[in-house]
């Protein structure tokens, strides 16, 4: 199999983590697992396979440096799993547009100078697939680079809330030039999303009424940072609270429904802390409260289901697939195409790998 040649618009913790995840396991036995991947060897396509083409970005102490070095950069502030070598990727100057909120320009300062020639770019390093991982509320930055992407001829995995693989309109864009697009919004391998939605379809297969539920989240990195401002949280939250009640069969109403970002707490840097509360009705209307709390490492949570995600988009490449790619993009990312159950999502998924790897064959 050929290698993977990946771009990384936004070099920031989610970032880091993938790019200290594809070193970490790159000599993996085959036979191994490894916590967060669904095989080590994914329709014939190994983590080692997985190389770094191009980087974008628009603060003035990562542009410039290499990727590897980047990746470390503060703000950064994701714990550190693995060392990683010089990738000969130098970071060039992205393009700003929304990008850059209130809050994170008190700590990031742009790169002087004009944004790269992406396309160019894109085209000389014979980038396979772009990564978005762009600041929350990057509405018109994510459209602009999607533009890029679609000029250049590559794929393209949203990692982020604006919503480009499940809207018709860039569906048909991708479709039209024959490629390939996961989204919309990274699912993390185990994150305060996924545990609701389970809880939520747990109720719901169960026989519980719902009555309520609220999931709070909050942390310290610049993510949190950045969605202090409110007006950059819409996407974000409607992503959220669709993923969780796209498990249940009737409407909560909206008052009885509360999940999103809360707050930012400095000092847990690249920790998530997440509060999630459900309120229902049993048998005989005697309630039913449920209460958790999840404690995780924000980026690395992700990392794993990023690497995935690049192999199946890969897969997609391979076999001229184009559009909105349906099974990776309903396991993989909170607001799909198409929402499905997890179990069934993943079922759909390996069998996509499956249906992949014979036609290759």
């Amino acid at each position: 199999m050929s290698k993977i040649r990946v771009a990384i618009i936004g070099v920031g913790n989610c970032a880091s983590s993938l790019i200290q995840g594809v070193q970490y396991y790159k000599d993996t036995a085959e036979e191994e697992t490894i916590p967060g991947l669904m095989h080590v060897n994914l329709g014939g396509y190994h983590i080692s396979d997985i190389e770094f083409s191009a980087a974008f970005d628009i603060d003035k102490n990562k542009v410039g440096k290499d990727l590897s070095e980047a990746a470390f950069t503060p703000p950064n502030n994701t714990i550190k799993f693995s060392d990683v070598p010089n990738l000969g990727v130098r970071v060039q100057r992205g393009m700003t547009h929304d990008g850059l909120g209130e809050y994170l320009s008190k700590v990031i300062e742009k790169a002087p100078g004009p944004t790269a020639d992406i396309v160019g770019t894109l085209k000389e390093t014979k980038t396979d697939l772009v990564i978005n991982y762009l600041p929350v509320g990057s509405e018109m930055a994510t459209k602009w680079y999607v533009e890029q992407v679609l000029e250049a001829g590559c794929g393209l995995i949203n990692c982020i809330p604006v919503f480009i693989a499940r809207e018709k309109y860039w569906q048909k864009r991708f479709e039209d030039r024959g490629l390939p697009v996961i989204g919309d919004d990274i699912k993390s391998q185990i994150g305060s999303t996924i545990i609701h939605r389970i809880l939520a379809r747990l109720c719901r297969d169960r026989g519980i009424k719902i009555d309520r539920m609220y999931q709070l989240n909050f942390g310290g990195n610049t993510d949190f940072l950045n969605m202090l401002e409110r007006s950059r949280l819409q996407s974000k939250k409607e992503s959220k609270t669709n993923a969780v009640t796209s498990q249940m069969d009737y409407d909560l109403g909206a008052d009885n429904v509360h999940v999103g970002p809360s707050d930012y707490v400095p000092w847990l840097a690249d920790r998530k802390w997440a509060h999630i509360r459900i309120e229902g009705t049993n048998f005989g209307d005697a309630p039913i409260n449920i209460e958790l709390k999840l404690e995780v490492w924000d980026s690395p949570n992700s990392a794993g289901v990023v690497i995935d995600a690049v192999r199946c988009l890969k897969l997609a490449l391979d076999r001229g697939l184009k559009g909105a790619i349906i099974e990776p993009s309903s396991y993989f990312m909170k607001s799909p195409p198409v929402q499905y159950r997890d179990d069934e999502a993943r079922r759909m998924v390996e069998e996509y790998i499956g249906k992949m790897t014979q036609t290759s064959s």
